[in-house]
């Protein structure tokens, strides 16, 4: 067999990505549904075979209260990962991240993807509580997934990047939750709208009536002994403004907190987490950035 023959399975190979890709960047400005539609794309395409992955495990009362586990087949003392989904706190649903775990799980970490409850009928910190809580879980069942519970990560997209930071910095939740600071090794968030005015946005619906930001926002909350953070930043994101970043990442070195801002070119709001999926690293290195700095900040 010779080039040709491998340039005819190369072209639909290609052509199919490319529509992926396509569907993603169309998603960013097309509404949640088509950005649901082309999610669900991804999935298909990154299957779960050979992982052990568990599904709706609960660690709240919530009916929303659920998460999903991804872990290698033989993982032993693997770095846990959690991650949050975005949808301006007023949407989106694990089910469609199910690319994210499959991700990292073949990197050879125990992932969970959550749910968490939603506004307007719950508004912050609600859904914070949440990422404290389903990482108590996480910590509590990791080494029945061959992972390491005091080698934990905390990661989130959008609505969901917010979720995690100040789950993580804000010294209240985690000691609400029962987590041990020192078991968290590192956050990444990615697009998080970290420093903003609510009161100008849609988004408002999230957060109690009356509230202003240096009352909720990430970067207003931190304590002095965080972990280190990664902020990815979409080269083209019209969504979420790279000020939030750069806000975070100024309050961050305020506070002597190691942290790395990274802006990924080419990137959209939505294509910089499509591109975690395995077979859409051509899009942007968001994948790539994850895994080096977890494996950098991972216990040895």
């Amino acid at each position: 067999m010779g080039s040709t023959f491998f340039s005819r399975l190369r072209r639909p190979l290609a052509l199919g990505l490319g529509a992926l890709a396509l569907g993603l960047t169309l998603a960013s400005c097309s509404g949640a549904r088509l950005e649901s539609t082309a999610l669900n794309l991804v999935n298909a395409t990154n299957s779960t075979r050979g992982l052990k992955v568990v599904r709706d495990r609960r660690y709240g009362p919530d009916a929303r209260n659920l998460l999903d586990v991804y872990a290698p087949a033989n993982a032993a003392n693997a770095p846990v990962v959690l991650f949050v989904h975005g949808g301006s706190w007023q949407g989106g649903d694990k089910a469609g991240y199910a690319f994210v775990g499959e991700s990292l799980a073949r990197a050879g970490y125990v992932t969970g993807v959550m749910n968490y409850r939603l506004a307007p009928q719950h508004r912050y910190p609600a859904y914070v509580q949440d990422a404290a809580a389903a990482l108590r879980w996480l910590r509590d069942n990791a080494r029945a997934s061959g992972g390491n519970p005091d080698d934990l990560f905390v990661t989130g997209h959008s609505a969901g990047g917010f979720n995690a930071v100040e789950a993580v910095d804000n010294a209240r939740w985690l000691a609400e939750a029962g987590v041990p600071i020192s078991a968290v090794r590192g956050v990444i968030g990615i697009a998080g709208p970290y420093s903003y005015d609510f009161r100008q946005f849609q988004s408002r619906v999230a957060f109690p009536e009356g509230a202003t930001p240096d009352e909720v926002m990430p970067d207003r909350h931190l304590r002095p002994d965080a972990p280190p953070h990664l902020l990815l930043v979409a080269g083209n994101d019209t969504t979420v403004y790279p000020q939030n970043a750069l806000n975070m990442e100024a309050a961050l070195k305020k506070a002597g907190i190691p942290v790395t801002r990274t802006v990924l070119p080419k990137l959209n709001h939505v294509t910089v987490i499509g591109a975690v999926a395995r077979n859409l690293t051509f899009l942007g290195s968001t994948r790539q950035q994850m895994i080096d700095f977890i494996e950098a900040h991972r216990r040895r």
